[in-house]
């Protein structure tokens, strides 16, 4: 295998260079700062986290974690998400705190990904975890919460799109009860993969009205007249339940006065399969992908705390490109000055910096420019008598 070239990186990461990384701290301000009003509290997990609890908890794929072995030959993974080690950290560290609890964080995640497909191997995300509350008003919270994160962050036409994958799945199995091939067609809604879907039901050999009913509800997509389609399409208990919990989330956003932004989609899935319950996705002006999540009842099982949980994920790393420029508040001001005036140049700098300025200083014996003074709003020389 040849070595790397000099500043080769290995596959899929990135060097963040200033501007990226300024932006980055700007959006995890604005967004933890409706984060704490919303009453969640910061927590951090370990980059390295043994494979045999959060890796095998979370709902990334075994082939896309890193894996690397400790000292004692026990299997560690670098950090694939941050829902699995909130579990894991809500029945451990947290295990005597009352439920419900809520968390939120800004981390670092890690999935190795394909040569060909060109994707980060290593990107940001912030989100929160609600924990132990089983009411539509809690699945409502977080979605309202992701809301308001990416207005505080500028974003312009903002839609969510919510599902409901307890409610698919059992409107699915009342017309096809072959679990199996009702897992399959999630998996092709999960890609998004219509015509797909439409293949595996023309071919399914269910009479011709039960074909059309599993159609239809790649239809069921719109605002609370979904709902009203659902109640007559719900003939079994669980998608009657489902549905009803549905109809409480949509009520629910109504209060905090964000429908507007909502839309129903019963055909939504996501690509990971741990989810149970509502399911949604965020998205920016021409439908740039900012976020999703949803509820996730069967996780917190595997830690040996049953407990029903939601939460979401914005992707930074995207949020960052979406956000509209931002002005720098602090004027950036080049201070060039005589080395004999070094003295009188610090404490110009110092006052300049109480102001609210960003001060970089230069020597004029070094050969200040004003090709070197384009990235400046003001240059200041210092002068002899200037602190008298």
């Amino acid at each position: 295998m040849p070595k790397p070239r000099q500043f080769e990186k290995p596959m899929g990461v990135r060097d963040f260079p200033p501007a990226f990384v300024s932006g980055k701290r700007w959006v995890e301000k604005q967004v933890e700062a409706r984060f704490s009003a919303w009453g969640y509290r910061e927590v951090m997990t370990p980059t390295l986290e043994y494979f045999d609890t959060v890796g095998t908890a979370s709902a990334i794929e075994e082939r896309k974690l890193f894996k690397l072995l400790d000292g004692q030959g026990q299997t560690l993974i670098l950090r694939p998400d941050q829902t699995a080690p909130i579990a894991r950290v809500v029945s451990s560290v947290l295990g005597g705190e009352p439920l419900p609890i809520r968390l939120s964080y800004h981390a670092g995640v890690f999935r190795s990904q394909e040569r060909e497909a060109g994707r980060n191997a290593e990107f940001f995300q912030s989100g929160v975890e609600l924990v132990g509350d089983g009411s539509p008003e809690a699945d409502a919270e977080v979605v309202a919460l992701a809301v308001e994160c990416l207005q505080a962050c500028g974003v312009r036409n903002i839609r969510v799109a919510l599902g409901h994958i307890g409610l698919l799945e059992a409107l699915l199995q009342e017309e096809w009860a072959d679990r199996e091939a009702v897992a399959e067609l999630k998996k092709s809604l999960g890609r998004r993969n219509l015509v797909q879907f439409r293949e595996k039901v023309r071919a399914s050999g269910l009479p011709e009205q039960r074909q059309e009913r599993l159609l239809s509800l790649l239809s069921l997509r719109g605002e609370r007249e979904v709902l009203q389609r659902l109640r007559s399409e719900s003939r079994g208990e669980e998608s009657a339940a489902a549905a009803a919990h549905l109809e409480g989330i949509w009520e629910a956003l109504e209060d905090w006065g964000v429908t507007s932004h909502v839309m129903l989609d019963l055909s939504l899935t996501g690509s990971l399969d741990y989810y149970t319950g509502m399911y949604f996705e965020g998205y920016g002006a021409d439908r740039y992908y900012l976020l999703s999540g949803g509820r996730y009842d069967r996780l917190m099982a595997l830690f040996g705390r049953p407990a029903p949980a939601r939460g979401f994920a914005l992707k930074t790393d995207r949020l960052v490109m979406a956000c509209p420029p931002r002005p720098e508040s602090r004027e950036a001001v080049a201070l060039v000055y005589p080395r004999r005036l070094h003295r009188e140049a610090c404490r110009q700098a110092q006052e300049l910096r109480r102001r609210g300025n960003r001060v970089t200083l230069f020597i004029a014996e070094s050969g200040f420019s004003p090709a070197r003074s384009a990235g400046f709003d003001q240059v200041v020389e210092v002068r002899e008598g200037d602190g008298d």
